[in-house]
C-alpha cells in the first residue's frame, strides 16, 4: 500500500491532478456551508430533522438543506437533465444522428444538457422552497408570497447549481476525471461522520440503541461488500474475428455486459416517482377541498416512507426503471450489425439478426438480476429499520443509504482505474 502511494505521489501529473481535485471537492463543502440571507435555519433544520424525504435530499446533497446553501438543489437539476437528454436521443432523431458523431456530437449533447440544466433548476428551486415552507411552523423566509424576495433567492440557488456544475466540469478536465460522480460522493461522505456523531449520541443517552447500531454497521458493510462483487460482475461473449490473427487465424475476444448495466439511474426515476405523491399530500394537507384532504390523509397513512405498500411500489418500479432504461441505452441491433461490420460473430450463432436476439436474451436476463439487486440495496435499509422499531429497539438509520451505497462504490472503483491508467501512462512516459 505504501509503495503504491509512492507512486502516485511521484508521477507529477498524477499528484497534481489528485490535489486540484481535492482542492475543488474543499471548495464544494465551503460552499455548503454558506447560507442564504435572511433564511430561519432553525426553522428549516427542524422540518429537515421530522422529514425523512428531506433528511435524504439532504444527505445527497452534502448537507446542503438543512443549511439553505446557496447550492441548495445541489447537482439534482444537472441530473434530471442528463437524464431527459438520454431519453430525448432515443426520440428525436436529430439529437440521435448527433449522438453518433463521436466526440464532437456528445459534446454538443453535454452544451444542450447544461442549458436544460438552468431552467430546471429555476423551477426546483422555488418547488423546495414553498415545499419547506409548507411544513415549517413558522416561515423559512420572510413574505415569502413577495416576488422580490424569492426571485433572488431563486437565481442564488440556480447559479449555485452552475456554479457546482462548473467545479465538477473542472474536475473531469483538469483534475482526476468523473468530477460531477465526485462531487455527489463528497457529498455523501461528508456525512458519515455526522450521522455517526448523532447515533453514538443516541447510544448514551438509550443503551437499548446500541444493539441495532451495530447490526447496522456490519449489515453496512456486508452490503458494501456485496455491492463491489456485483457492480463489478459481467457476462463475458466470447467473439471471433475471422482471419484477424497471425497468419491469417481467427482472433479471438469477448464481449462485456455488465450485470448492473442501469447503475443507480433507476433509483433516482423511481426515487423521483414514489417522492411525487408524498410532495402533493404535503401541498394539499391544508387544502379547503376535502377530497385533496382525505387523499392527502391516505397517502400519508399509507404511503410513507417505510410503509409497505411504498417500500413494495419503491422496488417494483426499480426493477421496471432497469429494463426501461437499459432499453434506451442498450441496442442489441446496432452492437449486432458493428460486430458484421468488424467481421466478428459469437460462436453458434448467425451474424445478424440472430446475434442481436442472443444479445438482446442475455440482457434481459441480466437485467432482472440487476433489477432485483438495485431494489434489494435500495430497500433493504428500510425493512431494517422498521423491524428494529417493531421490536422496540430504537430506531437506528444506516450510514450510507443504498443508492450512496452504489454511488460510492462506482465512483471509487471509477476513481482507482483512473489512477492505474495514469500510473500505466506515467510508466510508459519513461522510454520516450
Amino acid at each position: 500500500m505504501f509503495k503504491y502511494l509512492q507512486q502516485i505521489w511521484n508521477s507529477k501529473d498524477l499528484r497534481n491532478k489528485i490535489l486540484i481535485t481535492f482542492g475543488i471537492i474543499i471548495i464544494f463543502r465551503i460552499l455548503t456551508q454558506i447560507s442564504i440571507p435572511g433564511a430561519n435555519l432553525d426553522a428549516i433544520r427542524a422540518v429537515i430533522n421530522k422529514n425523512q424525504l428531506f433528511g435524504i435530499f439532504s444527505a445527497l446533497t452534502g448537507g446542503s438543506a438543512k443549511n439553505f446553501s446557496i447550492i441548495l438543489m445541489g447537482l439534482s437539476p444537472y441530473i434530471n437533465a442528463s437524464i431527459i437528454m438520454q431519453l430525448l436521443t432515443v426520440i428525436v432523431p436529430s439529437l440521435e444522428n448527433l449522438s453518433k458523431e463521436g466526440e464532437q456530437g456528445r459534446e454538443k449533447i453535454n452544451q444542450y444538457t447544461r442549458w436544460l440544466t438552468i431552467p430546471i433548476a429555476f423551477m426546483q428551486s422555488y418547488g423546495m422552497i414553498v415545499l419547506i415552507n409548507s411544513r415549517a411552523a413558522v416561515p423559512i423566509l420572510p413574505n415569502i408570497g413577495d416576488p422580490a424576495i424569492v426571485l433572488p433567492v431563486m437565481l442564488t440557488i440556480t447559479a449555485g447549481t452552475v456554479l457546482l456544475m462548473w467545479l465538477g466540469e473542472l474536475i473531469s478536465e483538469y483534475g482526476i476525471g468523473n468530477g460531477i460522480s465526485l462531487i455527489i460522493f463528497a457529498g455523501i461522505i461528508a456525512n458519515i461522520p455526522i450521522a455517526i456523531g448523532q447515533t453514538m449520541a443516541l447510544t448514551q443517552q438509550n443503551a437499548d440503541t446500541l444493539i441495532p447500531f451495530v447490526i447496522m454497521l456490519l449489515v453496512t458493510f456486508i452490503l458494501l461488500a456485496f455491492v463491489i462483487l456485483v457492480t463489478e460482475g459481467q457476462r463475458q461473449i466470447p467473439i471471433i474475428y475471422a482471419g484477424r490473427g497471425t497468419r491469417g487465424k481467427s482472433d479471438h475476444a469477448t464481449l462485456p455486459i455488465r450485470v448492473n448495466q442501469a447503475g443507480m439511474i433507476p433509483i433516482i426515476f423511481a426515487v423521483s416517482m414514489t417522492t411525487f405523491p408524498g410532495v402533493l399530500a404535503q401541498l394539499f394537507q391544508n387544502s379547503k377541498s376535502e377530497i385533496l384532504k382525505a387523499i392527502a390523509e391516505w397517502i400519508g397513512t399509507y404511503f410513507h416512507v417505510n410503509s409497505p405498500l411504498y417500500v413494495a411500489v419503491y422496488f417494483l418500479l426499480i426493477i421496471a426503471f432497469t429494463y426501461f432504461y437499459v432499453s434506451i441505452t442498450f441496442n442489441p441491433d446496432q452492437v449486432a450489425e458493428d460486430l458484421q461490420k468488424r467481421g466478428g460473430y459469437v460462436p453458434g450463432i448467425r451474424p445478424g439478426k440472430e446475434t442481436a436476439k442472443h444479445l438482446a436474451k442475455i440482457s434481459n436476463k441480466l437485467n432482472l438480476w440487476g433489477g432485483l439487486f438495485i431494489g434489494f440495496i435500495a430497500v433493504f435499509p428500510m425493512i431494517l429499520g422498521s423491524f428494529f422499531t417493531s421490536l422496540q429497539l430504537g430506531s437506528i438509520t444506516m450510514l450510507i443509504s443504498g443508492a450512496g451505497m452504489i454511488i460510492i462504490v462506482g465512483v471509487v472503483l471509477e476513481f482507482i482505474r483512473q489512477i492505474n491508467a495514469q500510473l500505466i501512462m506515467h510508466d510508459y512516459s519513461k522510454f520516450y
